[in-house]
Parts: C-alpha cells; structure tokens; sequence
C-alpha cells in the first residue's frame, strides 16, 4: 500500500472538517459503495471501530509482581532505618554536631517517605470507580512530588543551620558524632541497595530511594567532618560539608522531578518513540493514515494509548486480524492499555488531529 505524502495526509484531514460542515462526511467515506458492501462490513467495524485492550493478563500479573517487590523492599528499609533514627537523633543532641543532626533529619524523613510511599501504593490499589476510571494509581506519582518537595524543606532548613554556624562557630565532639556517622552510613547503603532496584520501575519508590540516597551523602559528609574535626580540629568543615551534601541532593532530585512533571502533564512515556510506532502501523496493510493519537504513563509500569485508524474504504481484509495486528504494534512497543477506533470514512471522526509523525516521515532527520 502506498502511503500518502505528507502535504496529502494533511489535504486529507482538513477535508473532513469541510465534510462534516457541508453534512457529507458518510457521504465521503461511503458513497461510492452500494448498500450491499456496507452490509458486508458492518459487523465488522463494529468490532473495530471502537476497539479496546486492557493490560491482559500477562501484562497485568507482571505489574502486580513488581509492586509486591517494591512494597517488600519498602517495608524492609523502613525496618531498617526506623531502628537507627533514634540513635542518630540522641547522637546528634549529645554531640552537637550539624551535620549529624541534619543526616538525623534525614533519616527520619526517610522513614516519613518510605511510609508515605506505602501508603501511596495502598491507595493506588483501589479499584477504579465510574467516577474514578483510571484508578487511585497517581496517587503514587503525587506522593513521589511530595518527597522531592520535602528534601527541599529540609535542605532549606539544614542551610539556614549551616549559616549561624558559619556566623557564630560551634563545638563539635568527634568521636560520637563519627560512631553514630559510620552506624548510619552502613544503614544508608543496606536501605539503598534494597530500594535501588524497584525504583527503576516506581516513581513511588523512586521518590523514597531519593530520600535514602540523601541521607547516604549525608551520612559520608557526617563522617567526613568528624575525621577532619578530630585530625585537624576544623569545626568548620562541619557546615561547609553540609552546604556541599544540600547541592548534590537538589541536583540529584532534578531527574526525578522532571520524570513526576512529564507524567502529570501527561507526555507520552519516554521509552515509546511515537513517530516509529504510528508509522509501524502506517505500514500495515489497510491503513491510510494514523490520527488524534494520545499516549500517556497513568503511573509507572501503566501506560496507555488511543488513536483513530483510517482504514482504506477498498480494504476488503479482516478488519477484526487488523486490529489485532494493530494492537500487537502498540503492545511491542511497550503501551499495556490501548484504545483503537478503526474508521472507513472521515465523516463520523470529530475530534482533533495529530499528525506530527507524517511530517517526520516526510521530512526525516538527517
């Protein structure tokens, strides 16, 4: 099948506003056909036409196996780092070191996250509603936000800290505060290793191994400032260190919350090229062109997709094995939820049209 040019695919669609404003869109897509050949795919547009496809099964078991791994790592490093918090709080108070108290703060924070992020995952899980069709699911998105929101809070305070410290001087007691530095750091990278591997599928979790990630730093500037402290006496290092562990953990966030914007403004989810896949499904047989396409991640691991398909109006083909073809692109291309509606004319497709993959056919990168 010879696709059409881009300039033609354009003349194409703008011919269905004017048809609809004339009243002549079934005329468009329909009247060159007699009675009998619209009969002969009438059953079968009803199929297609508003074609729809939930994760399957497959898909979905695989998303509830990784949630159950991500609330199991969860749950663990919030063991863990609940056990601890209550030593580097004491540590903290008794030395009077900044440095140890800011990595406390952390690590309760931590504790606030990992809880925060379970409860996300709680909610998430209720069934969607009418009101509710997708689900509680960004509810882990939101709480992924507020994490990213909170290491912020605390960095502001730990500088406003290191400030009056830089202004006033302190006295800092080496040896407890490298003790309790050590204990934490080791809890850091048990807690980081055990949330590394699920925040590669979950925001949520992401947004936690932030928080843990913050408190590991904090914990090698804990330790460093009590070395030099104790081999030089620089009670200095100690605030210094802590304006150097707040830079790299606002740094280390920006991913983060760039990935949490790109979700709530709903772009299409980054490991999808969409100018690939629409022209993937140009290819097939049948199809004249791909429009109004709409591909956004619900939360992580839950993507969806729609799209209008212009079938050819002289397709004689299965229409039911197209789409089926059509959805197998879609599923390859990693998009679980997939909502396709197949049209042989223009007249009965009202909405807005997206065609920006015909002009990066017709005008390719070099």
């Amino acid at each position: 099948m010879i696709l059409p040019s881009f300039p033609e695919a354009i003349s194409l669609l703008r011919s269905l506003h004017s048809d609809i404003g004339d009243g002549k869109g079934e005329e468009h897509g329909h009247g060159e056909h007699s009675h009998d050949a619209h009969d002969e795919h009438d059953h079968e547009e009803h199929h297609g036409h508003g074609g729809h496809d939930d994760h399957g099964h497959g898909g979905h078991d695989h998303a509830h196996d990784l949630r159950g791994t991500s609330r199991r790592s969860l749950l663990i490093a919030l063991g863990l780092i609940s056990v601890y918090v209550v030593a580097e709080v004491v540590g903290g108070i008794l030395s009077g070191s900044l440095a140890l108290i800011a990595d406390a703060g952390h690590m309760l924070t931590d504790a606030a996250a990992i809880l925060m992020a379970l409860i996300a995952m709680w909610i998430g899980e209720r069934k969607a509603s009418v009101a509710r069709t997708f689900g509680y699911y960004r509810t882990e998105v939101l709480a992924a936000l507020i994490n990213v929101f909170a290491l912020w809070l605390i960095g502001a305070w730990v500088l406003f800290e290191a400030y009056h410290r830089f202004k006033h001087g302190s006295d800092i007691d080496g040896w407890p505060v490298l003790g309790v530095g050590m204990g934490g750091l080791l809890v850091n990278i048990v807690a980081a290793w055990i949330l590394h591997r699920s925040s590669q599928h979950s925001l949520n979790v992401e947004g936690a191994f932030q928080h843990v990630l913050a408190d590991l730093l904090g914990s090698v500037g804990v330790v460093l400032s009590a070395v030099l402290v104790l081999s030089f006496g620089w009670t200095i290092a100690d605030p210094i260190l802590s304006v150097v562990i707040v830079m790299l953990i606002v740094i280390g966030t920006r991913p983060l919350i760039t990935r949490v914007f790109h979700v709530l403004l709903e772009g299409a989810p980054e490991h999808v090229d969409m100018y690939r896949l629409c022209s993937d499904i140009e290819d097939l047989e049948g199809v004249t062109i791909v429009h109004d396409v709409h591909a956004w991640t619900i939360t992580s691991g839950n993507d969806a997709f729609t799209a209008h398909i212009l079938v050819d109006p002289e397709y004689r083909g299965d229409m039911d094995q197209l789409l089926y073809k059509i959805k197998d692109i879609v599923h390859q291309a990693g998009l679980g939820h997939a909502t396709i509606q197949l049209d042989r004319g223009l007249g009965s497709c009202t909405e807005d049209h997206h065609v920006d993959h015909l002009y990066a056919r017709e005008h390719p990168v070099t």
